[in-house]
């Protein structure tokens, strides 16, 4: 499978986004005087970094969703998963990453690189959260490769651009963001069990198995997605922790991270180099790739 050439015609821009981002997008399709205008967060480091991979930013995409999330009931006494509240906050998110892909493919990319996506439950409705995804849409210039995913859609990455180059250096790909979450009730302490703890260091064993099932519940539907794309692994996976306006014993364990694939089978990795800084205080030694001569 490859890209489409140049000139091809742009994809059409779906219908459910905003008027404003329907505007924006066919104005950055035009093209005329400002065909080169692109908008981008990314840092000059990460700018320079991502075109010396051999791709060219396009624009900065983003997608919303703003959620209304329900109720469930759960026993006092029991550790068990909010099903309903992890599916709400896990199409949430789905939703907003949907949004800026048809963003992104609006703008004939190849993939997003420096995804970040965030949730913000509201002040003024606790049951309300806004969630964002928001990256830069990029290009690949070689067309006889197709970095996009096996559904046909452009990857998705949070690497930075400095770690983006470095997994193409060293023959890997990105094939999406991937991530998984579990809503979880943690059973309250008894009256007994706290009077039997009160000033003794002991492990409370009900309490331990239920972050440690919530956790594992969030990686293993991590891995899922990653296995779904034809993953060889995830890098950058990170485990987040949030409380938002549930009950204090309701807990949401979100993991997430960027599959990829090998696109060769030599990777050719560059030797790391020492480096010592001379901050005062104190001096330390820390082991850096070597940074890349960067091409015009």
């Amino acid at each position: 499978m490859t890209n489409q050439p140049p000139n091809s015609p742009r994809p059409a821009i779906a219908s459910d986004l905003p008027p404003h981002a329907q505007e924006r997008m066919t104005r950055m399709q035009q093209g005329g005087k400002q065909s080169n205008l692109f908008t981008s967060d990314l840092s000059v480091n990460e700018f320079l970094l991502v075109k010396e991979a051999g791709f060219e930013p396009l624009g900065l995409v983003v997608g919303c969703s703003m959620y209304h999330i329900g109720f469930q009931w759960a026993g006092v006494n029991q550790n068990m998963e909010m099903t309903t509240l992890s599916q709400a906050m896990y199409h949430a998110r789905e939703l907003a990453m949907t949004r800026m892909q048809e963003e992104a493919e609006a703008l004939g990319a190849d993939g997003i690189v420096g995804v970040r996506l965030t949730a913000k439950h509201m002040t003024w409705e606790p049951n309300m959260a806004e969630f964002v995804a928001i990256g830069t849409a990029v290009k690949a210039r070689n067309h006889a490769i197709s970095y996009r995913t096996v559904q046909n859609k452009p990857f998705t990455s949070d690497l930075s651009g400095q770690d983006f180059w470095t997994l193409l250096r060293a023959g890997y790909r990105p094939l999406g963001l991937v991530m998984g979450n579990c809503v979880y009730h943690v059973a309250y302490q008894g009256l007994g069990q706290w009077f039997r703890t009160i000033g003794r260091n002991v492990e409370m064993p009900n309490f331990t198995q239920a972050l440690y099932d919530a956790r594992e519940i969030a990686m293993e539907r991590m891995q899922d997605e990653a296995s779904q794309l034809q993953a060889e692994g995830i890098i950058g996976a990170n485990i987040q922790e949030h409380q938002y306006a549930w009950s204090s014993h309701v807990i949401e364990f979100f993991a997430i991270g960027t599959a990829v694939t090998p696109t060769r089978d030599d990777h050719q990795i560059q030797t790391p180099q020492l480096m010592l800084s001379l901050n005062d205080p104190p001096a330390s030694i820390s082991v850096v790739a070597p940074p890349p001569a960067i091409g015009h």
